[in-house]
């Protein structure tokens, strides 16, 4: 029994490590052959292992908070706006290496909306960052000053996907505006973006304070891209009135 323990240890076999002698038992106990106790034994092993590669994207990927889809209500958009979030749930953009640009004005679930499909990603052992644009340009400077943007640019180029959250409440100036064309361009091709914005495309312009690495930078982002308004009524809004009519609908003690 040690032995079969220092052989499943050594092959980094979790699982079996832990349960092999509770498992030997209730073959026995159950009369199950050899083919099939291997057979279920390997699967809970690998079941182990996804949970577990699972959980250190999930952890990786760095999201402010966590929601799914089945927590993500898609009622109050419109029709044709629910129809092409249900295909965006299917994760084909990710196989497809294609990004998606969500622009709408506060509180209408564009972080959100971001977070589910990361989250479901994962969950897919997709690799995946969400980063705000603010800690995205800080992130940026502190590469650039520490000489490490190609390290930094290696490590942009292996998530498959990439969401960049709030891209319109910062400016960047134009050297870091180059950085970000250099970064963005190099996952054309390669992997996924998701960029959420409270700005349309053609005020972008206020970001990045050029013209011309405007349009570069648009350019980059818009092939092969699923283009969202989400714009409408304010969700956190609308949810705060609820809440306080709640609270002044409560009886008084």
């Amino acid at each position: 029994m040690n032995h079969i323990y220092e052989l499943a240890k050594a092959l980094k076999l979790p699982f079996i490590k832990e349960n092999f002698q509770e498992e030997i038992a209730r073959a026995e106990v159950n009369k199950i052959d050899h083919e099939t106790f291997l057979d279920c034994l390997l699967t809970q092993e690998m079941t182990l292992r996804r949970e577990k590669a699972i959980k250190t994207r999930i952890r990786n990927a760095k999201f402010p908070y966590q929601i799914t889809f089945h927590d993500y209500d898609i009622n109050h958009y419109s029709l044709q706006l629910q129809n092409r979030l249900k295909k965006l749930e299917t994760l084909e953009f990710i196989d497809n290496k294609e990004n998606i640009i969500l622009i709408g004005n506060p509180g209408v679930g564009k972080t959100a909306l971001s977070i589910c499909l990361g989250y479901k990603a994962c969950l897919n052992l997709k690799n995946v960052l969400f980063i705000n644009a603010t800690d995205f340009l800080i992130q940026i400077r502190e590469a650039m000053s520490q000489e490490q943007i190609l390290r930094y640019k290696r490590k942009f180029q292996r998530y498959d996907l990439v969401i960049i959250d709030e891209l319109g409440y910062v400016s960047y100036d134009r050297s870091c505006g180059e950085v970000l064309f250099n970064l963005l361009s190099s996952r054309n091709q390669k992997g996924s973006m998701i960029i959420t914005s409270n700005l349309t495309v053609d005020k972008w312009n206020e970001v990045f304070q050029d013209s011309v690495m405007t349009a570069a930078i648009v350019d980059r982002l818009a092939y092969k891209s699923h283009l969202l308004d989400m714009s409408g009524d304010s969700y956190r809004v609308k949810s705060t009135l609820e809440w306080q009519k709640d609270l002044n609908d409560l009886p008084v003690s």
